[in-house]
């Protein structure tokens, strides 16, 4: 028969092994609360995301994207420099008498040259950049004849030339090659084309917009893109 003392120590033992089994039962409860807030929070934030994203549009099936490049033109069709100019209604001059091509500090106009727009002849010694310049913004005309003499495609649309017609025209500038060695501008020379291609002793004009102009100036700018006497990168 058990004695006293071993009794005692037996319900010593039970009574540490139960503060034991309720100490580990809490640890569990406290790390299962821990990790439901960690996945309440994460739900939360997430909802919050969506919701935000739903609010602004950006998830929208619904919400109208815009094509990269801007305006919508027609794909390429046609190859051939000539018959994409004369299918366009527009002139085409090759080999245009040159003009000269001497640098003078002055402030140009178109009644110091034969054609319009210049294909050639004395300009500025400073050059435009090659880019997108916007109604108003236009460089000036000896800096832009400069240009020509570097292999450039000046592109260039008449003043009051709608919105929608700038804005396939800058669609065009861009997938030519990223405009590379391009400038798209509205004409200060009064010209009488509504939209021109000019390269150095070469010219395209159309008289009046249409579907066809794009393959006249892409076909203008395959032909005619760094051939002029000086080529700078």
């Amino acid at each position: 028969m058990a004695s006293r003392q071993e009794e005692k120590e037996q319900r010593r033992r039970e009574r540490l092994e139960a503060e034991e089994a309720q100490r580990a039962s809490g640890a569990r409860r406290r790390r299962l609360q821990l990790v439901f807030g960690i996945v309440l929070v994460v739900v939360l934030v997430g909802a919050g995301t969506a919701l935000a994203v739903g609010l602004l549009g950006g998830g929208s099936s619904d919400s109208p994207s815009v094509p990269k490049g801007g305006a919508d033109i027609p794909s390429q069709s046609v190859g051939d420099e000539k018959k994409a100019a004369s299918a366009a209604g527009c002139t085409l001059k090759e080999k245009v008498p040159n003009e000269g091509a001497g640098h003078i500090s002055k402030d140009f106009k178109a009644s110091d040259y034969k054609q319009n727009p210049p294909t050639s002849g004395a300009h500025f010694p400073q050059w435009a950049q090659d880019g997108i310049y916007k109604p108003g913004e236009t460089p000036p005309l000896g800096q832009l004849v400069h240009t020509l003499e570097h292999g450039r495609i000046d592109i260039q649309y008449k003043p009051g030339t709608p919105a929608a017609t700038i804005a396939q025209l800058e669609t065009l500038y861009d997938q030519m090659d990223g405009g590379h060695h391009l400038l798209l501008f509205e004409n200060t020379t009064n010209m009488p084309a509504a939209i021109a291609a000019t390269a150095w002793d070469n010219q395209l004009t159309c008289p009046a917009m249409n579907p066809k102009v794009f393959d006249a100036i892409r076909t203008f700018r395959e032909s005619h893109i760094d051939q002029g006497p000086e080529i700078v990168p």
